[in-house]
């Protein structure tokens, strides 16, 4: 224990020696780096392919699911879109140092804000090699020093991205010890950095929510995070019905093991005999599994059309869950109002949508809906920070701090005051006494 202690304290170290040589680095030694990690990445991708192959290998000895093994797989493919997040990040203006606000005061005094980085970053996530790199490209970009801990599962995968990282570091003269690696499986040496507090600034845990509350629970540090996606979309009476089935299917089927995808469709009570009875239909085709309140369900099981749609009654508990999976929890609303009441319940504040073309309506949802993300018209599914055009992100927090929603560049700043003066005094104690100069 005292080992894994030291070890920790070491890596904790080394980033923390960097903190004022980053503050100081140029945007464009920033960019450098980045586009040259790109170049690298493509240029070693074999190399890659190879040591993400162990890990597949040790996945399925292991015997873990497809799903996750999907999620460990880095082929050219998905090292190129890593590369493209590096390109991306590099293109996005440097927010460090930039000056938000400004004002003078009375007295003369010229006050403002600045935005710095927020110091030493301890990332810990779990399947997703890419993540080391959106990670890495978003802290080095604001010039923070990062921590990086990824699943046992991906160690060879991660180590060899990290080294490709550091490589492009050295060539350029960014400071590599910036970028920092745990290459070893113990969960000890985590719960050591979390307690870490005044020397780590922040602990950001990306994955299940068994992992974001086991470091929630242990740190001592500051976290950034959201428990689980349970997304919400209500499809209003004065919907476009055409855009209804389109968004709730893509919310659900395009990629249902993410945290924005929908969990719970919730459909106003005039549209269970029209739009209803066909979504099911498709949602059906699609493989996707049903848990209905009453009203729903029996309208499925009155339409012999709808036979091969499976529909079970849900119970309280499906409403709370973050399913990951092909099945969508179904409630039937009277009202906007009533709708709104149901996401304040149930949801988890991360991604909620409005389907209607009610500009009234959709406004009142943007205004009174919790979540770190509201859409009026659109699926969920865009809740990323590449998709908000952010280059990549760190995580979605649905915390009310600093940072909600997905976190990129400027969500790993933070503002301080900044204040020019020419010899003003707060004359607080009178007069200074006669000997002063």
């Amino acid at each position: 224990m005292v080992e894994l202690k030291s070890y920790a304290e070491e890596k904790v170290e080394r980033a923390r020696r960097v903190l004022r040589s980053l503050m100081s680095l140029s945007t464009q030694v920033k960019d450098k780096t980045l586009l040259r990690s790109a170049e690298l990445l493509l240029e070693r991708k074999d190399y890659i392919k190879e040591e993400n192959q162990k890990d597949i290998e040790f996945a399925k000895a292991q015997g873990l699911s497809n799903a996750l093994i999907d999620r460990l797989l880095l082929n050219d493919k998905r090292i190129e879109g890593m590369a493209k997040v590096l390109r991306d990040v590099a293109s996005l203006p440097d927010p460090v140092g930039e000056i938000t606000r400004m004002w003078t005061r009375p007295n003369g005094l010229m006050v403002g804000k600045m935005r710095v980085p927020l110091g030493v970053i301890f990332i810990v996530y779990e399947a997703r090699p890419n993540v080391t790199i959106e990670a890495a490209s978003l802290c080095m970009k604001s010039s923070n020093a990062v921590i990086l801990r990824g699943g046992k599962e991906a160690i060879n995968s991660n180590r060899a991205l990290v080294e490709v990282l550091r490589e492009a570091c050295r060539e350029t003269g960014f400071p590599e010890e910036a970028i920092q690696f745990i290459d070893r499986p113990e969960r000890e040496i985590v719960w050591e950095i979390l307690q870490m507090e005044g020397k780590v600034d922040v602990a950001i845990p990306r994955g299940g929510e068994s992992l974001i509350r086991a470091v929630a629970e242990k740190a001592r540090v500051p976290v950034i995070k959201h428990y689980k996606g349970v997304c919400n979309i209500y499809v209003d009476e004065e919907a476009d019905l055409s855009k209804a089935y389109h968004i709730v299917y893509n919310a659900k089927v395009q990629r249902p093991s993410v945290c924005n995808a929908v969990e719970n469709l919730i459909i106003h009570r005039s549209l269970l005999e029209t739009f209803w009875v066909k979504m099911a239909d498709i949602l059906g085709r699609a493989g996707v599994e049903l848990r209905c309140d009453e009203e729903s369900l029996k309208v499925i099981k009155s339409r012999p059309e709808l036979s091969h749609v499976k529909a079970v009654p849900a119970t309280e508990e499906d409403y709370y869950e973050e399913f990951l999976d092909l099945i969508l929890a179904v409630k039937t609303v009277g009202s906007l109002e009533e709708a709104i009441e149901f996401i304040e319940k149930y949801g988890s504040k991360h991604s909620d949508a409005i389907i209607t073309e009610n500009y009234t309506k959709a406004m009142k949802f943007i205004k009174e809906v919790d979540s770190a993300s509201v859409y009026v018209n659109a699926s969920t599914r865009f809740t990323d920070g590449n998709e908000f055009g952010l280059g990549a992100e760190m995580g979605i927090s649905t915390d009310k701090i600093h940072a909600r929603g997905p976190m990129a560049l400027e969500e790993l700043t933070i503002e301080k005051f900044i204040i020019f003066g020419n010899g003003q005094l707060r004359d607080n104690f009178g007069v200074p006494p006669e000997w002063m100069p």
